[in-house]
């Protein structure tokens, strides 16, 4: 790739945010690139802003809209741009993921200005010389991790088959812009030299690191000033260990691995066992861990995060989520296809002859993750999951919660209930609110990542390859606790031992086991339309039609369930999200990914 190019990419990035956009608020923007360096505190915020890039919550394209797009749910919006996309319509004029491709390169300039030269190494923060290693070390290893985790993002969404036919990863770019580079024309690196890039990276970072931002793991009393917990929420070590984890899952997976190399998913099964032995062997021993502990999304620093974004505190997410009924706009519905992929409280599938599921009275019995998830017909939203009804959920035909019935209610009969604070009420006094952010690691995805790498390598009941087996590793959520009273019905787990997930042997069984266990684990997190993308060969699951609920209220009070009924059709042309069109246009050296001719 020509070295000039590389920088010019970044003056362009440069001129779109402008500089005084990338440096701020730290704290004044007419600092200039050369002479932040005689600001320690400035070079240090090279680093800190990256963290301000990423997402602080999940409502938004990356997040719950991109589940939109998939058959985890169904968009309100007809004419929002990832609803357009998955039928089929997304137009150039609308395209929702420049603003990351943007956002990603922005991160990779800060820290390529930093690395440069070593420039931020060899800066000076502290009087101290090993209090001043100590900050120096740390923020070099930062800025290896940042780049790693911001190339990982582009890879995971612009990575793809082009148009040419190879499979292709992003541009690489490790070296600052230099404003003096009159042309720009770049190309995107295969997907094997994006990968070798992200380990590269997260090999140097790691060399840096401390293995984890903990006050337990700090010996010196006077480097807890500059170590340990009060740097929660930056990259360490186990965090660079779980990406490494992802990434190998990723790449094992059968659309980006078609010869079936087995090493990655040995990397990625090993991997992932590295960072769950960190959480039970050390975090759960010293620092309050506890693997059965249900997820709590409004501690932003709850011990089950491996890495999380800052934290904000709002209540844009139970606005998006509710009805208008109760002072919502409805943006988004679960589908039916996701109801039905909840299993039923004694751990069997509902079309398992074992699990007594009745599609007449489908949402009783269920696990108790359904929930803690989904709003459905008659479901009450409690003040804090006990006590005091605050909304009861009336979602049949005619229901003040129904369908198209007012344009702020979702268009599947169900709502969303993960992620909504359920002390929050828009006709309180005083509305209550708690802080949120984005758990993007956390202990959850490693049993799954674990769970599904091992199973293909050494099948579901294998212990001694890797300590554990694939089978005790999934019991960990399938055994999870739930608050009392948080499901509505019971405070009980599923039942342990776990019948169903013992009567499960072959390696293809677990497989779509555990895909479906993900898919119920994660679902609103923006992971479905990847694992989708990775586990697919064709388009088939992407353009299923998706299902809503249609509810009929009797005579007599009760309800007739119509679970079948097509809300959207789907009508996908690739397995991959497009390159930005305006990069396209800048760039003819970059190619399209498959599927998106129009785009090019």
């Amino acid at each position: 790739m020509n070295r000039m190019n590389i920088r010019l990419l970044l003056l362009m990035l440069l001129i779109s945010v402008s500089c005084e956009n990338i440096l701020e608020p730290y704290p004044r923007g007419y600092y200039t690139d050369e002479d932040i360096w005689n600001y320690p505190d400035r070079v240090q915020g090279l680093i800190n802003r990256c963290y301000d890039l990423m997402s602080y919550n999940y409502i938004n394209n990356e997040g719950a809209f991109l589940d939109g797009a998939t058959d985890n749910g169904v968009i309100t919006s007809t004419t929002h741009a990832l609803q357009r996309m998955a039928t089929g319509a997304l137009i150039t004029g609308m395209d929702p993921f420049y603003t990351y491709w943007n956002r990603d390169y922005q991160g990779i300039y800060l820290v390529n200005l930093f690395l440069n030269d070593n420039r931020g190494y060899n800066t000076r923060y502290l009087v101290e010389p090993d209090l001043d290693q100590l900050v120096r070390r740390r923020l070099q290893g930062e800025a290896f991790a940042l780049r790693a985790w911001f190339q990982w993002d582009l890879l995971q969404k612009f990575g793809g088959k082009g148009i040419n036919g190879e499979m292709l990863g992003f541009p690489i770019v490790t070296e600052p812009f230099d404003a003096e580079a009159l042309d720009i024309n770049l190309q995107r690196n295969t997907y094997e030299e994006c990968v070798n890039q992200i380990l590269a990276d997260i090999d140097s970072a790691q060399h840096y690191l401390p293995i984890a931002h903990r006050d337990f793991l700090v010996n010196d009393s006077r480097e807890l000033l500059y170590s340990g917990g009060k740097y929660w929420g930056r990259m360490d070590g186990i965090t660079m260990t779980a990406l490494k984890a992802n990434l190998y899952l990723t790449w094992a997976s059968p659309r980006f691995n078609p010869g079936n190399d087995m090493s990655r998913w040995d990397l990625a099964a090993k991997n992932a066992k590295e960072v769950i032995d960190f959480k039970l062997n050390v975090d759960n021993v010293n620092n309050g861990f506890d693997p059965l502990k249900p997820v709590n999304w409004f501690d932003p620093n709850f011990p089950g995060i491996i890495f999380s974004s800052r934290y904000v505190q709002d209540d844009l997410t139970e606005r998006m989520f509710y009805p208008g009924g109760f002072s919502g706009t409805g943006g988004l519905g679960a589908s039916q296809q996701l109801v039905d992929a909840f299993p039923m409280a004694n751990g069997y599938p509902i079309n398992h002859e074992l699990s007594g599921y009745n599609a007449q009275d489908p949402y009783v019995g269920r696990d108790p993750r359904f929930y803690s998830t989904i709003f459905y017909n008659t479901a009450e939203a409690k003040r804090n999951n006990t006590g005091e009804t605050m909304y009861t959920f009336q979602n049949w035909i005619g229901g003040k919660d129904a369908a198209q019935r007012i344009l702020e209610n979702s268009r599947t009969n169900y709502h969303i209930k993960k992620f909504v604070y359920m002390g929050w009420n828009a006709g309180d006094a005083n509305i209550s609110t708690l802080p949120r952010s984005k758990f993007f690691i956390r202990w959850a995805h490693m049993i799954l990542a674990f769970a599904e790498a091992a199973n293909h390598m050494v099948g579901p009941d294998d212990v001694a390859t890797y300590g554990m087996s694939a089978k005790e590793a999934i019991q960990y959520l399938r055994a999870r606790k739930t608050p009392d009273g948080a499901d509505g019905v019971s405070p009980l787990p599923p039942a342990v031992p776990d019948a169903y997930l013992a009567s499960i042997n072959s390696t293809e069984d677990f497989d779509a086991f555990v895909k479906n266990e993900r898919r119920i684990e994660t679902c609103f997190e923006g992971l479905r339309f990847f694992d989708l993308s990775r586990w697919s060969t064709d388009l088939s699951e992407f353009n299923e039609a998706v299902n809503a609920a249609r509810i009929t209220l009797n005579t007599d009070g009760t309800y007739t369930y119509n679970l079948d009924y097509t809300v959207e059709d789907r009508n996908y042309s690739s397995a991959y999200l497009p390159i930005p069109y305006s990069e396209i246009l800048k760039m003819n050296n970059l190619i399209q990914n498959e599927g998106w001719d129009n785009w090019k």
